[in-house]
């Protein structure tokens, strides 16, 4: 059973396009894995209902950062909206504040 599910926003398929594909590989197992078992080491709010997708690879720290759209009530879709690659384990606000404006002009669009 899937909890969710995922979409890419243009700025997260950009992200995703340059990566290796063994890391696009692992980034997608464990965005599947977390759709069906909502387990925080892989997908873990963050603040202002900002979300990220937490995948390690290699010693690499990858995050795409994301939110919730519970507006179909068919549905519920968790969009990424951006991703980076990190050393430490602390999110830098300046990538919470751009998802958030991402989210925010994605529902002004709708």
């Amino acid at each position: 059973m899937h909890y969710f599910q995922t979409r890419f926003l243009e700025e997260a398929v950009g992200f995703i396009s340059q990566l290796d594909p063994k890391i696009v590989k692992k980034i997608l197992y464990n965005l599947d894995l977390a759709e069906q078992t909502n387990d925080p080491k892989l997908f873990k709010k963050l603040k202002n209902d900002i979300w990220e997708f937490r995948t390690n690879y290699s010693g690499l720290q990858v995050r795409l950062l994301a939110f919730w759209d519970k507006t179909d009530n068919m549905k519920t879709l968790v969009f990424a909206t951006h991703g980076f690659i990190k050393k430490s384990d602390k999110v830098p606000n300046s990538e919470i504040e751009r998802a958030i404006n991402i989210r925010t002009n994605y529902f002004n669009n709708k």
